[in-house]
């Protein structure tokens, strides 16, 4: 049988849903001496969350408790943090490891 231009779509079985691909919310953040560029990233409850982070200068950290995130950066060496933002609310991100006053 011949399509005569008629559009077709596919019939799936009732109560069968397709999976909903998601957004990710993606930044790069750069890390130096008492500064994360930017300084504040906003996003919404529910959203997944990428950010690459590169340390400019010295070895960093990387910590978002809140989210149980806690990494090292070292110099040069871009680290990629994920997580799906499931609370709602101001959550403060910082460097964990002391390099000055």
């Amino acid at each position: 049988m011949e399509d005569l231009g008629k559009e077709t779509e596919t019939v799936k079985e009732p109560g069968i849903k397709e999976p909903i691909q998601e957004a990710v919310k993606e930044f790069t953040m750069t890390a130096k001496r008492f500064e994360f560029t930017p300084s504040t990233i906003t996003v919404n409850k529910g959203d997944k969350v990428k950010i690459t982070i590169t340390s400019m200068d010295t070895t960093h950290g990387f910590s978002l408790p809140d989210f149980n995130i806690n990494e090292r950066l070292e110099p040069n060496k871009p680290v990629t943090v994920e997580f799906v933002a499931g609370k709602a609310g101001t959550f403060t991100f910082r460097c964990n490891i002391i390099c000055g006053s």
